[in-house]
C-alpha cells in the first residue's frame, strides 16, 4: 500500500501527540514490508522524518497553526489524489471531509466533549463538531488506550468493531541516566539531585497542577530540603497555576522549568525523589511511562487510562483529593525502600510498551482497513 500520514501537528517543542506521530513513523519504517509511507509535515519539521526507509516526507506551507484545519480540508485531499495514496492516517482527531480513499483517525482522548471546561472557547465549539464527523465517516479509529476506546464508544456511539486500542510507548532513550549526567542536568535547571518532586507536562487545566501545588504546601515543612519542580510549556488557562503558588506562599519552593528539552528528560526523571502526575484525565499519559522507564518512583491518578499504564508500579490516588495526594507524596518521599521497590516495578512494567509494538499494531489496522 501507499499510506499517507498527516504529521502537520508536529511542532518544534514536541509534547505527547507530536511524540506519538514521530515515533510511530519511525517504528513503521522499521517494519514496513512492501508498504510505502508519505508523510505530510511542515517545512520546519521535515528533518524529523529524513533518512527513514520507505518514508518520503513532503513539506507543506502552513502560515499559522490556526490554518492547519483549513489546509486539511482543502489541500490535503488534493495531495492524497496527486500522490495516489491507498489510505490516509490522520493521527490528531480530524480527517478531511471529502477524501477519495479509506481513512484511519487516532483519538487521543474525549475531553473536548466530556470536559469542555478544560479547553478554550474556540476548541470547545470546533473540535466536538469535527470529531463527531471524523468518528462517523472514517473507515476505522485508533484509541491510545482501552479507556479512551470505551469513551469513544460511549460518547459517540461508535460500533466497537470500528475502534482499536493501540497503546503508546516511551522510547529506549528513556533509561536511568549516569550519576554525572543527572548532576549536570540538575545544575542546568537549578535543581539538586534527589531533592525535588518532579512534574513534566503541559500547563493546562486537566493536569491538576494547582492541586499538586496545594498538596506540596501541606507537606513542605516535613520535607525542608525538597522543592517542587514543574516542567512544561504554557498551554492554556494556566493562570490558576501561578495564582496557587502565590496563595501557598511557596514561591521559593516551587520551580518552573519551562519547556524541558527531550535530551534532559531522562536525567531529570532519574534524579527526582518522586515523579508526580496527578492528572484528572489522560488518554494515555506518556510522561508517566517515560519516568517509569527511568526507574522513577511515581505518584499518579487512579482515573482514566493511568491505571492501565502503571499497573502495580506506582502509587495511585484520587486526583481530586488533595489530602490523599499529599499523603502519597510524603510517604514516597520519606520511604527509600518503597521508592526502590516501585522503581524496580516501574522499569519492568514500562518494558511491556514499545514503539515497535505500537507501529506493528497500527500497521495491522492499516492492512485490515484497506
Amino acid at each position: 500500500m501507499r499510506i499517507g500520514i498527516d504529521a502537520t501537528t508536529v511542532s518544534r517543542h514536541r509534547t505527547g501527540v507530536g511524540n506519538y506521530i514521530v515515533q510511530l513513523v519511525r517504528g513503521l519504517a522499521g517494519q514496513a514490508g512492501d508498504h510505502e509511507f508519505t508523510v505530510f509535515t511542515t517545512a520546519e519539521e521535515v528533518g524529523e522524518f529524513g533518512g527513514l526507509t520507505q518514508v518520503r516526507a513532503i513539506p507543506v506551507a502552513l502560515p499559522t497553526r490556526g490554518a492547519r484545519l483549513a489546509w486539511e480540508q482543502t489541500c490535503l485531499p488534493r495531495l492524497v489524489r496527486r500522490e495516489r495514496l491507498d489510505l490516509l492516517h490522520s493521527p490528531h482527531y480530524t480527517t478531511p471531509m471529502r477524501l477519495p480513499v479509506r481513512s484511519v483517525v487516532t483519538f487521543h482522548d474525549m475531553t473536548f466533549m466530556t470536559h469542555p471546561e478544560w479547553h478554550v472557547a474556540s476548541k470547545r465549539v470546533l473540535f466536538p463538531l469535527v470529531m463527531r464527523w471524523s468518528a462517523r465517516h472514517a473507515t476505522h479509529l485508533i484509541a491510545d488506550s482501552h479507556s479512551t476506546r470505551a469513551d469513544l464508544i460511549r460518547v459517540l456511539g461508535v460500533p466497537p468493531d470500528r475502534v482499536t486500542a493501540v497503546p503508546l510507548a516511551a522510547g529506549t532513550e528513556y533509561a536511568p541516566a549516569a550519576p554525572e549526567v543527572v548532576a549536570a542536568a540538575c545544575r542546568r535547571h537549578g535543581l539538586e539531585v534527589d531533592r525535588y518532586i518532579l512534574y513534566i507536562g503541559v500547563l493546562e487545566p486537566r493536569k491538576n497542577i494547582p492541586r499538586l501545588i496545594g498538596a506540596f504546601a501541606r507537606i513542605a515543612a516535613s520535607l525542608p530540603d525538597v522543592v517542587l519542580a514543574v516542567g512544561g510549556k504554557k498551554g492554556w488557562m494556566y493562570d490558576q497555576v501561578f495564582d496557587q503558588v502565590q496563595r501557598s506562599g511557596l514561591a521559593e519552593r516551587v520551580r518552573f522549568l519551562g519547556y524541558v528539552p527531550h535530551a534532559d528528560l531522562p536525567a531529570l526523571y532519574t534524579g527526582a525523589r518522586v515523579f508526580a502526575y496527578p492528572s484528572c484525565h489522560e488518554g494515555f499519559g506518556l510522561p508517566v511511562l517515560e519516568a517509569m522507564r527511568c526507574g522513577a518512583a511515581v505518584v499518579t491518578s487512579n482515573v482514566s487510562s493511568l491505571p492501565e499504564v502503571v499497573g502495580d508500579a506506582a502509587l495511585q490516588v484520587d486526583p481530586h483529593d488533595e489530602a490523599a495526594l499529599a499523603e502519597a507524596l510524603l510517604r514516597l518521599a520519606g520511604e527509600e525502600s518503597l521508592r526502590a521497590e516501585l522503581g524496580r516495578r516501574a522499569r519492568a512494567r514500562a518494558a511491556e510498551f514499545s514503539w515497535a509494538r505500537c507501529a506493528r499494531e497500527t500497521l495491522q489496522v492499516y492492512e485490515a482497513t484497506a
